[in-house]
């Protein structure tokens, strides 16, 4: 597909995100993990499409993020990027890619870039790792960061909690989302953190704040496709709404086609040569 046809004139940029925070006009982020849904997010005009980590539970059933390799980032970055017209496309940097020192994350974040089209990627942490944030960001590339509950360090959080709860780890989160905007990036996912908290952050910082689990009080949101269709029904924590029961949809429509088979109604006339 040529470029053209994968970037229009009104295809989304890193700059879009701060004037529409400015113009408090909310900011629609989604995963997709491949070329299908990443053009069916696309047409239904959402703003970000994110390749997340997430896909290694999603897709693979792993236990954590922690696990997902650059090469498997990046081959779902790619097809993607062949499904994604408009949307800004912004790619996970997995556990140990980016948090080594800082040549190896300005090398992994450019094979990235260069290999998958992506406009952006995202890191996770705070003021530890500012400064790897400003080098990317000073040789051009554009970084998303992700504070608050942040999967790759769940051991070190003791599992996937709420945080920001108490006076300490708040000032802590604040001074994170502080240090990610000092040093570049265009907008600061908030994962689990209390709703006064993310608001009183989205309130003080320049940088567009994009939440998940953290409260209407954010310039945007981000869930997971395969949570908000109902396909992945097996999870349910209290921040998801679910649009869709697709799950439900498959088993009854593979169901249904066992049965046809098996009944010798399919293929029938009408769907043979």
């Amino acid at each position: 597909m040529s470029d053209s046809r994968l970037r229009s004139a009104e295809a989304v940029t890193t700059r879009d995100f701060l004037a529409w925070k400015k113009a408090a006009r909310k900011i629609v982020a989604i995963t997709a993990y491949d070329a299908l849904f990443g053009r069916l997010v696309d047409e239904a005009g959402v703003d970000c499409v994110l390749v997340g980590d997430s896909l290694n539970q999603v897709l693979c059933a792993e236990p954590s993020t922690l696990s997902a390799t650059l090469d498997q980032m990046i081959y779902h970055a790619r097809a993607v990027r062949r499904g994604v017209r408009r949307a800004l496309l912004v790619v996970d940097m997995p556990f140990l890619s980016y948090q080594v020192n800082r040549d190896e994350a300005l090398r992994n974040c450019g094979r990235v870039m260069k290999e998958t089209g992506a406009q952006a990627v995202k890191l996770e942490g705070g003021a530890a790792i500012a400064e790897t944030v400003r080098a990317l960001v000073e040789i051009g590339i554009p970084v998303m960061g992700h504070v608050g509950l942040t999967p790759q360090s769940v051991h070190a959080l003791g599992g996937y909690r709420v945080q920001g709860r108490e006076d300490e780890s708040a000032r802590r989160l604040t001074a994170d989302v502080e240090a990610l905007e000092r040093a570049g990036c265009f907008s600061v996912v908030l994962e689990l953190v209390p709703g006064a908290l993310a608001a009183a952050i989205t309130a003080q910082r320049v940088v567009p704040t994009i939440g998940i689990g953290a409260g209407p009080g954010c310039d945007g949101q981000v869930l997971v496709l395969h949570d908000l269709l109902g396909l992945n029904d097996g999870f349910a924590p209290k921040f998801l709404k679910r649009y869709a029961a697709m799950a439900d949809d498959v088993r009854r429509a593979v169901g249904r086609y066992a049965e046809e088979v098996r009944g010798g109604a399919y293929p029938d006339a009408d769907h043979s040569f």
